[in-house]
């Protein structure tokens, strides 16, 4: 066991020593992380409008309106506008011409040109431009109804000001909400990204261990370590702890620093660590396999590359299980990575306990158990033709 234990260390160390690790390791999972909290999370904002014109009350008063609803707002030229919208960078553009602002002023109705790009979005934030400008013309009218009647502006502006002030806003409480809203609930900004770059780069991580046990082979170390005081069974043994090593120390990494640096909350640390522990030890078995069915370091390291992206998208790391297909989401119980987001899914936004996960960690047990007999048994076979 100590000869198994030192290989493993060792594993370790190389893959630590990696110079080109440094990035993919370290630094680029935090990178997605943060880029898909602050897209999709719930701190994101709102959606992007291009207000262009002139300059008038209307567009001031639009501008402000949408910032106060978490919109971002630029005012580009109306051909930049239109230029931002066709390259994806906004969802709606509007202008606001002199005849709009005319009629603003004067209490009529008001026509914007209004172009909706094609982000899922855009159809909410389009809906949002206008309720601001129904808004608005409410209250033009109500200062309007004020001066007709002989009140000065100033006077009328600093009176529907008191008057809004005294007025309690109506109190909206849901009692009842979908399957969806409740799949998500107590979800944090950066908690899907941050399980879902947790599960594909553990397990990309960890495949990227066969390559190395290739050269292993190739050049001559795994053979020099037999003919010392290590047997075919520590061997085999050391290389799974290797893998399972370096795996834990990628997920372990990312739970800390997305813990430190976005605040991620991972519920109970015990049981999200056992997933962890699991789901490491399913991909632990897959490297060792993959290494020893390919003979080539490079093959082995673009199919460990394919074969991880393939599954943490079939299992949801790129994109949430909840709004998965039904035929999509059957696919996807083929996959580890499917089951430790669900895992991870209950134990971070539900609070459930262990008897909740037992259905989860049986099955990335069973996946784990199977790998890592199949890896072990193809491994001592590579083993026994070498010698």
């Amino acid at each position: 066991m100590r000869n198994a234990l030192t290989i493993a260390g060792a594993e370790l160390r190389l893959f630590l020593r990696d110079r080109s690790n440094l990035f993919f390791v370290f630094v680029f999972p935090l990178m997605l992380v943060l880029m898909i909290g602050l897209q999709f999370g719930e701190g994101a904002s709102s959606g992007r409008v291009a207000v262009s014109g002139a300059g008038s009350a209307l567009q001031t008063g639009l501008v402000e309106r949408l910032e106060d609803g978490d919109v971002v707002v630029s005012d580009p030229s109306w051909d930049d506008a239109l230029a931002l919208l066709a390259r994806g960078r906004l969802d709606v553009a509007v202008r606001v011409d002199g005849a709009a602002a005319t009629a603003y002023d004067a209490g009529e109705a008001v026509t914007l040109e209004v172009v909706r790009g094609s982000s899922g979005n855009a159809q909410v934030v389009e809906q949002q431009v206008g309720v601001a400008v129904d808004a608005l013309r409410s209250a033009r009218s109500r200062i309007l109804a004020l001066e007709a009647n002989g009140v000065p502006s100033d006077r009328a502006e600093a009176a529907l000001a008191a008057a809004e002030g005294e007025v309690s806003a109506p109190r909206l409480e849901v009692t009842s909400v979908d399957r969806l809203s409740q799949e998500f609930e107590g979800m944090g900004q950066f908690e899907f990204g941050a399980s879902g770059q947790l599960l594909l780069f553990t397990f990309l991580a960890c495949l990227g261990g066969a390559a190395t046990l290739i050269q292993a082979r190739r050049l001559g170390v795994v053979s020099r370590m037999l003919a010392g005081p290590v047997t075919a069974e520590e061997l085999v043994a050391g290389q799974v702890l290797g893998r399972w090593a370096i795996a834990l120390f990628q997920g372990g990494y990312l739970m800390v620093a997305t813990s430190v640096l976005f605040g991620v909350e991972w519920g109970s640390l015990p049981l999200a660590l056992l997933v962890l522990l699991l789901f490491s030890l399913v991909a632990a078995g897959a490297a060792i396999l993959l290494g020893t069915l390919l003979e080539n370091e490079g093959a082995a390291a673009g199919a460990g590359i394919g074969f991880g992206l393939v599954l943490a998208a079939l299992g949801g790391s790129m994109f949430p299980l909840e709004l998965f297909p039904d035929t999509m989401r059957t696919i996807s119980r083929f996959t580890p990575h499917a089951w430790a987001y669900e895992a991870l899914a209950d134990v971070q936004r539900r609070g459930a306990g262990l008897v909740e996960v037992l259905p989860e960690l049986g099955v990335l047990a069973a996946m784990a158990a199977l790998l890592v007999a199949l890896g072990s048994w193809s491994l001592r076979r590579s083993l026994a033709r070498a010698m």
